[in-house]
């Protein structure tokens, strides 16, 4: 009996304290229905209006913000084995086909490598862009959506097609649709299970080389003939992949066997939640 008195005194006790603010609290709503009672109703509805919109506008930007695309474009110069390359992706399968892509190739997939590791997945568009000179403008269609670019060199027959293959990364990473939302790049060492295959340090180097040469030639052109949005490299320094403003790295794959999971893992971090 004596605890349960102990607690009815602390209670009253906690009342006569808390009393003051209640006071308090009624005073101002008090205050505030009075002050609201002397706007006018339209003033009142039109500051209603513009609170809701803004909260509404704020949300908006907020979750525009958060959605992440989910959108991964392979390209690269013909021959490079990049629509082997998506049907390894999409499903595992083993494509041979050497007819030149006329279209994209699109589809939506969860990574092999997801369902085997405990991760989270979530569905990847996988667009395979046409490498011919006269399709390539297909790939500015997309884009605007890509989170990461996947582009694939062929290994195996990179020396004659390394001056070509440079040119097409250069315009790739000038592009200013990737370089303001610094869009990652995979350089994709395709066909690297044949023993003639140049390793990826060489063609990472090899690659350099060749855009440093083409940065210098493009330099001295004119500004009004050049087409390229942003310029690459440091002034005064030989060119590497570390000086753009977007991440650019090397990796290599085979379609023909299913050796992808570098592809994968670049794929997943440009689209994991």
């Amino acid at each position: 009996m004596e605890g349960l008195e102990q607690w009815k005194d602390q209670l009253e006790q906690l009342k006569s304290q808390l009393e003051p603010w209640k006071n308090q609290l009624e005073k101002c709503l008090h205050e505030a229905i009075e002050y609201l009672n002397q706007i006018p109703p339209v003033q009142l509805y039109a500051a209603i209006a513009v609170l809701l919109i803004s909260t509404l506008l704020l949300l908006s930007i907020r979750l525009f913000k958060h959605a992440k695309s989910n959108t991964v474009i392979l390209t690269g110069l013909s021959g490079s084995g990049k629509t082997v390359l998506f049907y390894q992706l999409r499903d595992g399968s083993v494509h041979q086909g050497t007819i030149t892509s006329m279209e994209p190739n699109e589809s939506t997939i969860v990574l092999n490598s997801d369902s085997n590791k405990k991760r989270k997945s979530k569905p990847v568009h996988i667009v395979d862009v046409p490498g011919h000179s006269r399709l390539r403008p297909k790939l500015d269609e997309f884009l605007p959506r890509a989170a990461g670019i996947v582009f694939v060199v062929d290994s195996l027959e990179f020396l004659p097609n390394c001056h070509l293959a440079s040119e097409y990364l250069y315009d790739i990473l000038t592009k200013a649709s990737v370089v303001k939302k610094k869009i990652p790049v995979l350089i994709c060492c395709n066909k690297n299970d044949k023993v003639t295959a140049h390793t990826k340090e060489f063609i990472r180097k090899q690659m350099e080389k060749e855009i440093d040469k083409l940065r210098a030639s493009r330099s001295a052109i004119s500004a009004a003939d050049i087409s390229n949005d942003f310029t690459l490299g440091v002034p005064e320094e030989s060119f590497t992949f570390s000086q753009c403003r977007n991440k650019v790295t090397v990796a290599e794959s085979s379609g023909l066997t299913g050796e992808v999971g570098q592809v994968e893992q670049f794929i997943w971090e440009c689209v994991k939640p």
